[in-house]
């Protein structure tokens, strides 16, 4: 039986508290191995009936990545449109992307006809399948926090632009969109939170009672 002991468990949580969403990255390469490490920590999350639904694709080549750094910046021109003039400018200052800095971009797309789990878990759920990459995602940025390495989660992104970009098969579905790389700054507290978009609620989680 593994036992964890009270200095593990210490460094865990704030492992958990030094996970932040990171727009301003350092444009040095990123040791292969080191990535390769990270990605194999994220096949050991949890899926539904064991499916492993999760497909990562690295996405290297300039203009695939032009292509996604002009379906964010629609994306990010039409969010700001949204909002009211005084939010609106508050909208426009933040820094929501580091697309042009990082040195790896990695696409997440869940496999939603694979076979691997017969099926298992998922008749009345069948959204467990994204969940299940979801899980792989924070496992994965978990691992490369860990390893001194910044993640930044792009949702402001055309999905059908990204599948058509990356030319990935019709069945996958895009879950998430990571900046990877060296962090320029290191903070523990949210960049939304320190440019005054939004302050966390609770110090906690909130727990319903029925």
């Amino acid at each position: 039986m593994v036992s964890f002991d009270a200095a593990f468990r210490q460094t865990l949580a704030e492992l958990f508290a030094w996970r932040r969403d990171v727009r301003r990255f350092r444009t040095d390469p990123v040791d292969e191995p080191l990535l390769r490490r990270c990605l194999d920590l994220a096949a050991l999350s949890p899926s539904v009936g064991n499916s492993q639904p999760w497909r990562f694709v690295r996405v290297s080549d300039p203009l695939r990545r032009a292509e996604v750094v002009a379906s964010f910046e629609r994306c990010n021109a039409d969010a700001a449109e949204a909002y009211g003039a005084e939010r609106r400018e508050a909208y426009v200052r933040l820094k929501l992307a580091g697309l042009r800095e990082a040195p790896v971009h990695l696409a997440v797309f869940c496999d939603e006809a694979t076979e691997t789990g017969h099926g298992l878990g998922r008749a009345t759920m069948p959204e467990m399948l994204r969940y299940s990459v979801v899980t792989a995602v924070q496992t994965f940025w978990l691992a490369a926090r860990a390893q001194g390495l910044g993640v930044g989660w792009v949702s402001i992104l055309e999905p059908e632009t990204v599948c058509e970009t990356l030319g990935v098969p019709c069945a996958w579905h895009l879950v998430a969109y990571l900046c990877v790389g060296y962090p320029v700054e290191e903070h523990a507290d949210p960049e939304l939170v320190r440019h005054g978009w939004q302050q966390r609620l609770e110090t906690g989680m909130p727990l319903i009672e029925r």
